[in-house]
């Protein structure tokens, strides 16, 4: 059983306001809360508000996932939205609504619609098939082209050009982007939340 260091409640506690952003800020370890499973064509979103899955929609197109795909608590990121991570090399489906320790190894700058959506990329922090893997770099060249063709056309068929990938950026720069939304949370969204 696996607990949070919360007193017990009857009712559901919102784990985007509640679990830290950071599980080992030192090793760059931070909670995921999963919205997407590899493979899936369905794009669920956490609700903000609530904490449940919503299917937000069905893909335009039989382009899946390529990598677990979702949230980290305590963040706010300039879209609007917690802060977006993808979880990469898994190789077991992982459930929508689950939470993971993922260790932070870059981030991808991009701008869907005109918005900045940065993505910080991971792998799972007790997976040793991965343990080597420190950076992005260490995924290879068809890593990038892989995901930078995802983000590009995953919505081509209903709003074409819509998003475009940046550079890629280390692990000391992607934990700087959590630490950036951690501090817009406290100052953007925290304020909001009902006692």
């Amino acid at each position: 059983m696996a607990n949070i260091d919360q007193k017990p409640s009857r009712y559901m506690l919102n784990l985007l306001h509640v679990l830290p952003a950071f599980t080992d800020e030192e090793k760059g370890i931070v909670h995921t809360i999963v919205e997407v499973s590899s493979g899936s064509i369905n794009k669920y979103e956490l609700i903000t508000e609530s904490g449940q899955l919503k299917l937000d929609r069905v893909g335009y197109s039989s382009l899946a996932y390529p990598f677990t795909y979702g949230a980290i608590p305590l963040t706010w990121d300039i879209d609007n939205d917690p802060l977006d991570i993808e979880i990469v090399n898994i190789t077991e489906p992982i459930v929508p609504g689950a939470v993971v320790e993922a260790r932070i190894i870059g981030a991808m700058k991009f701008i869907d619609g005109g918005e900045v959506d940065d993505k910080v990329i991971a792998v799972l922090a007790d997976d040793k098939r991965v343990s080597h893997i420190q950076s992005v770099d260490d995924l290879g060249e068809y890593f990038k082209r892989e995901t930078t063709y995802y983000w590009e056309n995953y919505k081509t068929m209903k709003k074409p050009d819509t998003g475009k990938v940046g550079e890629f950026l280390n692990a000391q720069d992607a934990i700087k982007l959590v630490k950036e939304s951690i501090e817009r949370y406290e100052k953007e969204y925290k304020p909001l939340l009902a006692e």
